[in-house]
């Protein structure tokens, strides 16, 4: 059978048809904003509700930035491939924005980057690759498997001009024409750019990789390197070992210490601690908070640069005096230990913990070993994995489901909500457990002088209005993803042998408490005396019984 004229560009292309290199760049422009762009779209009829010229000519503007972009970076030879990864890009992001809520920005980059496989390989769902093959694959095929006609150099490059100047040109028109208004929804409502795929994580990763480039070179200053025992410290005849439990994924709303109608905290109630119930984290991704807890920054003040370069609360302790080790069942510490050792736990360290993922469980027994043998001042950072999602029901024992039926499934869009909700509170009862426990192995170790502080790093959404997960950015973040527990136990002797009032302490529980407190409270606690501490952070501060 003889070939046919190919009825885009008039010519004889056998069974490949054949396109103009800018009339498949706006194809794909158009195929990416009509079809991976859901939340956006309904971002935008909800922002100009009973405005649809208005909302019709924003969306022209989009358009024509989308064009912009991707007439920028698909060029001749690597045309093809950039629109490849672009529309793939789309279709991953695409995914996780409509059905979860989440947002791809540059934290959410660095959470991706920094993250391992057997935390991510839980968003890897059928539904995601059926998703990612459809929105992605096949049309990512078709571009790569249609001609290019090319044109010369001078050619290409002068319609190559043209089309960018008009896209500017154009997008900036579009605009114009109701600028107060669009100006105001462009400041006011920055969800519904950062929900244009793949623009918005393109961005991300963008200032992701000018984040890296600008701390590739950063020199670490010192930080409390005055730092020493107190008077009480000094004068211990035991060594002092405090646990901090630096939890992943708690939200304070599931936790009946709080006031949730649930009974998800029975055990850590009987135990002596003081629950602070206003906390509120320093971000809502590990990768950000983690580091952000432990820095003499603020979160006013704390940058990704910013945490590097200075020591954190650890190196002031090793400074002090202390052993300091951290142990990890999650992804790491993302710096905070770059100068202790730190120690991941394995099967090897209680096998009946990990079937087949490990739960934090594991961690008992090494602190059992470790309490008994210690001579010397000492902190151990346990690292959670706590409440870590989608798949809650891994989070926690089999036998120790307490609320059923549990969403077992990272298809989270296919469970109920109180399916959801239930596997979510077993993961918080679970947590209570394991720090009751953690309580109890310091408690029955009379060799050392106890203390335990507990802080979640983020909370989570379980889908309210639409959202799931965590990693939203802190301007528009749910209560929920920044509203977390903070748990302070110590022991009687602990108490008295570093002059602690608890009944001071306990007077600030109601207070507004940050991730911006622990620096100078546990420093404090430990009656380690420098410069480096910030008195009006410190939540122990004037709770001695006398002087230090």
């Amino acid at each position: 059978m003889p070939s046919m004229p190919d009825p885009i560009s008039g010519r004889l292309s056998g069974d490949r048809p054949e396109i103009g290199p800018l009339l498949l760049n706006a194809l794909v422009a158009t195929y990416l904003l009509a079809l991976c762009n859901t939340t956006f779209w309904g971002h935008l009829f909800r922002i100009f509700a009973g405005q649809p010229v208005a909302a019709w000519v924003f969306a022209g503007a989009v358009w024509c930035l989308m064009l912009l972009v991707v007439a920028l970076i698909a060029i001749r030879r690597g045309q093809k491939p950039v629109l490849a990864a672009l529309i793939v890009i789309a279709a991953v992001s695409s995914f996780y924005m409509d059905r979860m809520g989440v947002v791809i920005d540059r934290e959410m980059i660095q959470n991706a980057v920094t993250t391992t496989m057997a935390e991510s390989k839980h968003l890897i769902t059928p539904q995601f690759i059926a998703h990612v093959a459809v929105y992605g694959l096949v049309p990512a095929g078709l571009v790569l498997w249609v001609k290019v006609r090319r044109r010369t150099v001078w050619r290409a490059l002068g319609a190559w001009t043209l089309v960018t100047a008009g896209a500017a040109a154009l997008m900036v028109g579009l605009l114009f024409t109701n600028m107060k208004s669009y100006a105001t929804v462009l400041r006011a409502d920055k969800e519904l750019m950062g929900a244009v795929q793949p623009l918005a994580p393109l961005g991300g990763a963008l200032r992701y990789a000018r984040m890296m480039l600008k701390s590739s070179q950063i020199v670490v200053q010192p930080t409390g390197t005055d730092a020493r025992p107190g008077r009480f410290l000094a004068a211990v005849e035991k060594p002092v070992l405090m646990v901090i439990v630096a939890g992943e994924t708690a939200r304070a709303a599931n936790w009946s210490l709080g006031g949730y109608a649930r009974g998800t905290n029975p055990e850590l109630a009987t135990r002596d601690i003081l629950y602070f119930r206003n906390a509120t984290s320093c971000g809502t991704a590990t990768a950000t908070s983690l580091p952000c807890m432990f820095s003499p920054l603020t979160r006013d003040d704390y940058s990704y640069e910013g945490g590097l370069s200075h020591e954190n609360l650890l190196d002031v302790l090793v400074h002090a005096g202390f052993k300091v080790e951290w142990w990890d069942n999650n992804t790491g510490d993302k710096d905070v230990a770059a100068r202790v050792p730190v120690r991941f736990m394995t099967a090897e360290d209680g096998a009946e913990f990990c079937q087949p993922e490990c739960i934090d469980g594991v961690f008992l027994k090494p602190l059992q070993e470790k309490a008994a043998t210690i001579a010397e001042n000492t902190v151990i950072v346990l690292h959670q994995i706590g409440s870590h999602g989608p798949s809650y029901w891994l989070r926690y024992p089999a036998e120790r489901e307490i609320f059923s039926p549990a969403c077992k499934t990272p298809e989270l869009t296919d469970c109920s909500t109180d399916e959801i909700v239930n596997a979510y509170d077993n993961t918080i009862a679970y947590t209570d457990h394991f720090l009751a426990q953690v309580i109890d192995v310091l408690a029955a170790e009379d060799r050392v002088i106890p203390a335990m502080y507990y802080m979640s790093d983020h909370g989570e959404s379980l889908g309210e209005g639409g959202i799931y997960l965590h990693g939203t950015p802190w301007f528009m973040a749910p209560k929920a993803q920044t509203h977390v527990p903070m748990v302070v136990w110590m022991s009687d002797r602990f108490r008295a042998t570093l002059g602690l009032d608890r009944a001071c302490m306990a007077n600030r529980l109601e207070n507004e408490v940050t991730h911006d407190n622990m620096f100078s409270t546990v420093i404090d606690m430990l009656d380690v005396v420098t410069g480096a501490e910030n008195e009006a952070l410190d939540l122990a501060a004037d709770c001695r019984t006398k002087a230090s």
